[in-house]
């Protein structure tokens, strides 16, 4: 406790009284110069920036055919991922080959995808997912769900094969694993939005863009993870290794390798999980699917159509991600020997469920009934019908309670907060989160700081950055008000952390596109929608780390405030959370990163700002300029938080590590 003390008596208050000191400077200028200097740019306006970027989006398509690099590189690679993108299409979900039909039917794609399940993980998930695949074509879905699954399934494949060796190299090479891990930063700092608007310039719209995008977006992942799970590595082992005479190469293949094999396997999981998400919201750029579905239906308010389409996309998340836990959790078991099924049992079972796999695709391959999805049963039209009626009820019983309390956030908080950051000069703002960011992280982070917030300034778009910003902090607030309600609650009572833990995992196994679904229905479409939902899509990652951090305090420190007669929420404020520090701006770090990928999903149903630019430039020809600045923009956004949030964690880490020593 004294020591917890002397921190709050150090270096910290005299940073607080620093900050405090540049929040009534920006109070006073934004009162004395309202509405002065503010960059406000219209929806339909642009500046010279946007049109050359016009300019640059006509010279690359009249230069397609004819430019080098174009002929050599970008489309060469586009025509490499179009033809595998084809190809898998064309085994389950598009006709081809001279059939009317795919060449596997619904019939062996559901035995094929069951028995694989069932291979790599248990009996249980094999049927988990034959009974997930059938239901979605008893939605209605069938064809969208094969294309969302031939997308997915695409980008997985080149994901892993460059991911995969990358992540065991840089696992065993420090200087690769320097290299690789500022751009895997980057890159998984960037929303899912901000990948679409460059690639159609290069590759077009179109499903080889949104496998290209896919990839990019689902690729960090599976290399972080690997490359961990190599370093991971017990010292002693490898030493026993080397001094039987192993090679490095050996011990690489016989003793890592071995060791990380989960890992990767969870690597694969978050690789499969993001791929899914990036597919449907690759729907912008024309691809083929459940997005489109979603997309279009959100697009009209059509909520029964979206929330069918949406449940089809949740259950094909919860069996990839079912499968590749239970895959991860056979791998050890393997490791360690304690498999609860004989292997000779198990061989003969999946030998007979082999051959049963094998008569369900000659099946759908030889006969019409197999290989087009039977009609007669739909239960999509009875799911759509009931949402809709939901959504009705809600909107005639509840648009009271639901439109007064979106007014009251509104009014009350969004719109204010809003006006400070819009409404301020750009330079006084500017000057204001230069020193923010300097007293609460580093002269280096104060600089990065600096210079995004220059390149949003030179982007045109300073007035939406700010929207997206302030909607960006309103929805983080909320999220770590969630976390530390529900993280504290679960970081102290084993009991509570194993009713919510699931209910979290099973959060966020939704890619961000459902989310806006229940929230449309509620509030129809507006800013407070985007925000509610941004809310909703990152407390899972907040609540997690906060829990983490709470049941991490030694007992032994709880135990001596307890009998020097502290009481509960004495230990919770004074212990607990002064030494879970690190794990609180963590989870900020983690909660605002996931909260600005939804507030810009969120242009899609009223968000406006930086997400509305980016939608309007894939949707008019005059505007693709501005919707890639707006892309542009918002990596500055993201990188801008990321860094400041990042300081302020290790400043916070470095304050728990001295509370504890």
């Amino acid at each position: 406790m004294t020591s917890i003390a002397l921190v709050r008596t150090g270096i910290r208050p005299f940073r607080g009284a620093i900050v405090t000191a540049l929040l009534l400077v920006w109070l006073v200028g934004f009162t004395v110069l309202h509405g002065q200097d503010t960059l406000a740019l219209g929806a339909a306006d642009t500046t010279p920036l946007h049109g050359r970027l016009n300019d640059l989006n006509d010279a690359v398509g009249a230069n397609r055919n004819s430019n080098p690099l174009f002929l050599y590189f970008f489309n060469e690679i586009r025509l490499v991922v179009d033809q595998l993108t084809t190809f898998i299409s064309s085994l389950v979900s598009q006709p081809a080959f001279g059939r009317p039909v795919p060449l596997i039917g619904w019939l062996g794609v559901v035995a094929l995808v069951g028995f694989g399940s069932w291979a790599l993980g248990n009996l249980k998930v094999g049927l988990l997912a034959a009974a997930g695949f059938t239901f979605m074509g008893l939605q209605g879905l069938w064809q969208q769900s094969m294309d969302t699954f031939a997308l997915t399934l695409s980008a997985v494949l080149v994901a892993l094969l460059v991911g995969i060796p990358l992540g065991i190299w840089a696992g065993v090479s420090d200087r690769v694993n320097r290299i690789v891990t500022p751009v895997l930063d980057f890159m998984q700092t960037m929303p899912t939005f901000v990948y679409l608007a460059p690639l159609t310039l290069v590759f077009l719209i179109g499903p080889a863009s949104a496998v290209i995008a896919t990839l990019i977006y689902a690729a960090p992942p599976v290399i972080r993870i690997a490359a961990h799970g190599i370093r991971q590595s017990p010292k002693e082992t490898l030493e026993a290794a080397q001094s039987l005479g192993a090679t490095r190469s050996q011990t690489l293949r016989q003793v890592m390798l071995p060791l990380a094999k989960r890992t990767i396997v969870i690597g694969v999981n978050q690789t499969i999980m993001a791929a899914l998400s990036m597919v449907t919201i690759a729907a912008l750029i024309d691809a083929p699917g459940l997005g489109r579905v979603v997309l279009r239906s959100l697009q009209s308010l059509d909520v029964g159509t979206a929330f069918n389409a949406g449940l089809s996309i949740v259950i094909m998340a919860i069996v990839f991600d079912r499968v590749t836990t239970a895959a991860s959790v056979r791998v050890e078991r393997a490791r360690r020997t304690t498999s609860r099924i004989p292997a000779r049992v198990r061989k003969v079972a999946l030998l007979v469920g082999g051959a049963v796999t094998a008569v369900c695709l000659y099946l759908s391959y030889t006969f019409v009934w197999a290989a087009e999805f039977p009609t007669d049963f739909d239960v999509g039209s009875p799911i759509s019908r009931a949402a809709s009626a939901v959504t009705d009820w809600a909107q005639l019983h509840l648009s009271a309670l639901t439109s007064d309390f979106k007014e009251l956030v509104t009014n009350s908080l969004l719109n204010p907060f809003q006006s400070l950051l819009t409404d301020s000069p750009w330079w006084l703002l500017f000057a204001v989160l230069v020193g923010i960011a300097a007293v609460a992280g580093s002269v280096r982070t104060a600089v990065t700081t600096a210079l995004c917030l220059a390149l949003i300034v030179g982007t045109g778009l300073w007035f939406d950055a700010m929207t997206t910003l302030a909607a960006t902090l309103v929805a983080t607030v909320a999220v770590m008000a969630l976390g530390l309600v529900l993280g504290v609650w679960m970081g102290r009572s084993v009991r509570v952390d194993r009713v919510i833990r699931p209910v979290l995992d099973a959060a966020q196994t939704m890619p961000s596109f459902v989310y806006l679904v229940p929230f449309v229905a509620l509030f129809a479409a507006s800013r407070f929608t985007g925000i509610a939902a941004a809310v909703v899509y990152a407390a899972p990652v907040a609540i997690k780390i906060i829990a983490d951090g709470i049941a991490a305090v030694s007992p032994t420190t709880m135990e001596a405030a307890t009998a020097a007669g502290s009481s509960s929420w004495q230990v919770i404020t004074k212990v607990q959370l002064p030494m879970s520090l690190g794990t609180l701006a963590l989870a900020m770090n983690q909660g605002l990163i996931y909260v600005l990928s939804m507030v810009v999903v969120g242009g899609l149903v009223g968000g406006g700002a930086l997400g509305y630019d980016v939608v309007a430039g894939f949707r008019q020809n005059a505007l693709f300029g501005k919707g890639l600045a707006a892309g542009l923009a918002i990596v500055l956004l993201g990188i801008m938080l990321d860094r400041i949030t990042q300081s302020v964690a290790s400043r916070a880490q470095a304050t728990t590590d001295h509370v504890r020593h």
